[in-house]
């Protein structure tokens, strides 16, 4: 009897784990459905830099501004493709191909490489999660970019990964990112400032666009070798 009732006790919390998992996803998607109509006023991350500030008692000024993708600099556009997933265009959201590299080089050096995330992935995690690291958060990454590229768009995705991802202290988005660094706004941007924004993307709360000489000089390559 103890038997029976302790498999029945486990069996529950499977059906309820189950039920929880698919009441996020269709939260999940549900949102991303209204995200095709509606610039999302808040994200994961954003809330994520309220809270720790409130911990951290350091004072909080949150720059965001949204505007749509015409009124951001086609260099920019392209710059932080360049930088962060070139072929953001040729993917359904997960790029095999680079995470297939990225496991290669970690077998050779033994060490966990650098990651291979697509702007689709980054959106999700800016929107629906934080900055921490964790198996579990890279799941949900892995399956709900596919749905947000059917769902969204690739020019909807781009549009959105460029309102939300910081670019500095409490700076969101491009239009702030224009403001903050370079005191003019996202459609004025030229391809010099545009490289040095793509450039801090991987740390912009430590570093300056001003000092990413190296890696500006990279991503600019990289355009003119897409012929951007």
């Amino acid at each position: 009897m103890k038997k029976t009732s302790l498999g029945r006790r486990i069996l529950g919390l499977i059906k309820l784990a189950f039920s929880l998992l698919a009441a996020l996803y269709l939260f999940w998607t549900a949102t991303l459905i209204a995200l095709r109509y509606v610039d999302p006023p808040t994200t994961g991350v954003q809330i994520q830099r309220w809270v720790e500030s409130k911990f951290s008692r350091v004072p909080y000024r949150k720059r965001y501004v949204f505007v749509p993708l015409s009124r951001i600099a086609p260099d920019l556009q392209h710059a932080v493709i360049a930088a962060e997933d070139g072929h953001f265009y040729h993917h359904h959201g997960i790029d095999w191909e680079q995470l297939q590299e990225v496991i290669r080089q970690s077998r050779e050096t033994g060490q966990l490489g650098r990651g291979a995330s697509t702007i689709t992935q980054q959106l999700v995690k800016n929107l629906f999660f934080t900055t921490h690291r964790n198996p579990v958060r890279k799941a949900f990454e892995y399956t709900l970019a596919p749905l947000s590229e059917l769902i969204l768009g690739k020019q909807r995705i781009l549009e959105l990964y460029l309102n939300v991802i910081e670019w500095g202290p409490g700076v969101y988005g491009a239009q702030a990112a224009a403001a903050y660094h370079y005191r003019t706004t996202a459609a004025q941007l030229d391809r010099e400032q545009s490289s040095r924004l793509a450039a801090i993307l991987p740390s912009p709360r430590r570093w300056k666009p001003a000092r990413m000489d190296d890696y500006s000089a990279i991503i600019l390559q990289r355009m003119q070798q897409l012929a951007w």
